[in-house]
């Protein structure tokens, strides 16, 4: 399977920025968290794969990695306007951006390239559980603002379509053995750590940041449920697919979830449909091809 670069724009109303998920502004302020992590955390995805690129030799990853690096080149794009959008809001979104690229930057000089690629294998698998669950569970998104929810689904889709990449070059380019085992599965630990931290800190910082929305208690019990909720919750629904990325023949085909790209082309008719007949996306759009 080789990942496509699908350039697509999407109509993400201004206003609703900080409140255009079903369940309400808290809720929403996770997801806008997790947007926080993407312009910086996919660049040091795609420099993490590009530095391995020429020791591949197999054409069929060699397509894999471009596909890889050009799908999550249209994320950045796409987040850092999302962003972009919630700072105009008044909420921290650049300081918040630039601390984490900080973050990366720092890992870039002290880890050898081997412990990125680990970091980035161990973070793709995170971006796969999240979003089969968002495509698995409609309840996830429905009812959301249409631009948001479809943004959301079609970074969803990709990252399933790419979800194995860099494991892929993982393999290829780290010598077998109980050390890459050790180093896979203790990244996985340490990532997992960090990542939730800053997602929690990134979303108590927006909810702040936010205050004079109101309707905190009721809000917070709506992230309780849908982070901790026992039949829908986040963490409970992802905690297996977590448990087998520590199998010592882990894959993340082993989880084979291909039918749900099925939707991509009506996901793309239905996004080009609600752009139709907005000027400026189309304005913005045409821009960035010229420039391509």
């Amino acid at each position: 399977m080789i990942p496509i670069r699908r350039d697509l724009r999407f109509a993400l109303p201004p206003e609703r920025a900080s409140d255009w998920h079903a369940f309400g502004s808290h809720v929403t302020h996770y997801f806008n968290a997790l947007s926080l992590l993407f312009p910086a955390g996919e660049r040091f995805f795609m420099d993490s794969v590009r530095y391995y690129r020429d020791q591949i030799t197999d054409p069929v990853l060699k397509k894999q990695v471009l596909g890889f690096i050009g799908q999550e080149a249209m994320h950045t794009r796409e987040h850092i306007e999302y962003n972009d959008l919630l700072q105009a809001a008044g909420l921290p979104a650049h300081k918040l951006d630039n601390k984490l690229a900080a973050f990366l930057n720092f890992n870039r000089k002290i880890l050898p390239p081997s412990f990125q690629l680990a970091m980035t294998i161990a973070l793709e698998h995170y971006t796969a559980m999240l979003a089969g669950l968002l495509l698995e569970d409609e309840t996830r998104i429905a009812g959301s603002v249409e631009g948001y929810a479809q943004m959301w689904t079609w970074h969803a889709l990709e990252e399933t379509e790419h979800k194995a990449v860099s494991y892929d070059v993982w393999n290829t380019v780290v010598k077998p053995g109980p050390a890459r085992y050790l180093v896979r599965t203790g990244t996985m630990l340490a990532t997992t750590v960090v990542f939730w931290l800053i997602v929690f800190d990134y979303h108590v910082r927006l909810i702040f940041a936010d205050r004079k929305r109101g309707g905190h208690l009721r809000g917070m019990w709506e992230v309780v449920k849908f982070l901790y909720g026992p039949r829908h919750g986040v963490f409970p629904r992802i905690a297996l697919e977590w448990l087998r990325f520590f199998k010592p023949g882990f894959h993340p085909w082993d989880h084979d979830n291909r039918a749900q790209l099925s939707r991509i082309d009506g996901l793309v008719a239905a996004v080009e449909a609600s752009n139709a007949g907005n000027p400026a996306l189309k304005a913005s759009r045409r821009g960035v091809r010229a420039a391509a």
